[in-house]
């Protein structure tokens, strides 16, 4: 049987609760997702490589977490230097060297070395917004990007929607120099943009993109892998006259209805091709939802981060526990679930499961195939644990049932009205209180301990899953 193809779409904030299959009490409406979901299998319990989106993304296309990098806290911005090294294996360069057509579609946000006009030595020396994008020339090429890492092809832009410069990038190069100055609040914050974008336009063209990109391979003898990582429904919320109040949460569940509306394109496409049988389709999202859904929750009725505690940014669930999908009929049972617990990092170590390629010992540090739960095999995961790592750069760690966070409060975001107790960390016991609100740290320091011990063996190693040879 011919190796599948892999199509890879991943949301920008998009919460648990926000699916409709997952959610009976969804003020949103998610047809595509929910008929996907109906066709395959839908995971309870995965996590995102981060709470915040560029050390997601990291880990999502190197299986590794990001906290083993220079990015210790917080996200890049869309003038950043590139994230992942030059000489790392990508699961878009494995999957390359396996005879896949690769393409990257959508928000980068993991770097890029941007050609800096002449006589500038460093762009930290000018200050981000449009004093960064005066120091950048944007007729020249830029390395360090998709092109470089694996993909054989990339469309989208630098970084999050709201972080300038806004202006389509393909391959290894702009679409257009971007001449116009986007004052702050059109897209987010100030910044050079190409003449005529508007955050509306940015989701219906990528999806277009990401369509031609199915046609025109998937009819090729050879397998195509499409990540396609969405920029929404992270801000701006802008979603287009089409959606508008499609929903009832708001703008924002507007735009989430447009965000399915843009699956459901990439699974007709995929259909049409007559590709459907032999496709491995996974939607997911890069952390939980941003804290306006959270604080807004009872405008709505509606609770983006579902049953869970906290948002974005966050060490409790909410910040990364998310929707993850997968569809391929050939493979995977339809309408079945599973509660086993995933982390983003493992993409490329289930993608090399499936075109039976090892990874060599200096790639995928922290990523477990997921094809046996897939394919309903009956086999022990190698996850021994998962750690979780918040945007100001606090630990957690989860082994089965229990769950330790190796400080007071979120580890994120601010909550005034939600006092820490009076204990240095904190531990749950998920299965019976995986609203985190009964801190067991002080009666069980056996498992503090050893939890505790785990992550640290799992920094010093520098991996947290099993060589080949061990």
């Amino acid at each position: 049987m011919p190796n599948p193809n892999i199509v890879y779409i991943f949301f920008d904030d998009l919460g648990y609760g926000d699916i409709s299959y997952l959610n009976p009490e969804s003020k949103i409406q998610t047809p595509n997702i929910d008929r996907l979901s109906s066709e395959g299998m839908c995971f309870t319990d995965v996590h995102s490589c981060s709470a915040v989106c560029s050390p997601s993304r990291y880990g999502v296309l190197t299986g590794r977490y990001c906290w083993r990098t220079r990015l210790q806290n917080g996200v890049l911005n869309g003038y950043s230097e590139p994230l992942i090294e030059p000489d790392r294996l990508t699961v878009a360069s494995l999957l390359k060297q396996q005879g896949y057509h690769t393409a990257c579609i959508g928000k980068w946000h993991v770097g890029l070395n941007w050609t800096r006009k002449k006589g500038v030595q460093r762009l930290e020396d000018y200050r981000l917004g449009w004093d960064r994008g005066e120091a950048i020339d944007f007729t020249r090429p830029f390395t360090g990007g998709p092109c470089d890492l694996g993909f054989d092809y990339f469309y989208g832009i630098s970084a999050s929607l709201d972080m300038p410069p806004y202006v389509y990038l393909e391959n290894n190069r702009t679409i257009c120099e971007p001449t116009a100055r986007a004052p702050r609040g059109l897209f987010g914050r100030e910044g050079h943009a190409a003449p005529g974008l508007k955050p509306e336009h940015v989701i219906p063209d990528l999806t277009k993109k990401a369509v031609s990109f199915i046609e025109e391979t998937a009819t090729d003898k050879q397998p195509f892998f499409l990540y396609y990582p969405v920029t929404g429904p992270h801000t701006p919320i802008a979603p287009n006259k089409a959606f508008t109040g499609k929903s009832q949460a708001g703008k924002y569940g507007d735009f989430v209805v447009e965000c399915d509306w843009a699956v459901g394109q990439i699974m007709d496409a995929v259909e049409k091709a007559g590709a459907t049988d032999n496709t491995l389709f996974i939607v997911t999202s890069d952390n939980g939802p941003e804290r306006f859904m959270h604080t807004r929750k009872e405008e709505y009725n509606h609770y983006s981060a579902y049953h869970f505690r906290g948002c974005k940014r966050d060490n409790w669930e909410g910040g990364h526990r998310i929707p993850f999908i997968a569809r391929w009929p050939e493979k995977v049972t339809a309408g079945s679930f599973s509660d086993e617990i995933v982390c983003l990092t493992d993409l490329i170590a289930t993608a090399a499961d499936i075109v039976g390629h090892s990874l060599p010992e200096n790639a995928g540090e922290d990523s477990c195939s997921i094809l046996p739960v897939l394919t309903g095999q009956n086999t022990p995961s190698t996850r021994e644990a998962t750690v979780h790592h918040s945007s100001k750069g606090e630990f957690a760690i989860r082994q089965g049932k229990w769950k330790l966070l190796l400080h007071q409060s979120s580890g994120g975001n601010d909550y005034p009205d939600d006092p820490p107790d009076d204990a240095p960390g904190q531990l749950y016991d998920m299965e019976t209180g995986y609203r985190e609100r009964e801190n067991l740290y002080a009666q069980h320091p056996e498992i503090v301990s050893r939890l505790t011990d785990l992550l640290n063996q799992y920094k010093k190693r520098g991996r947290s899953v099993p060589t080949e040879e061990a």
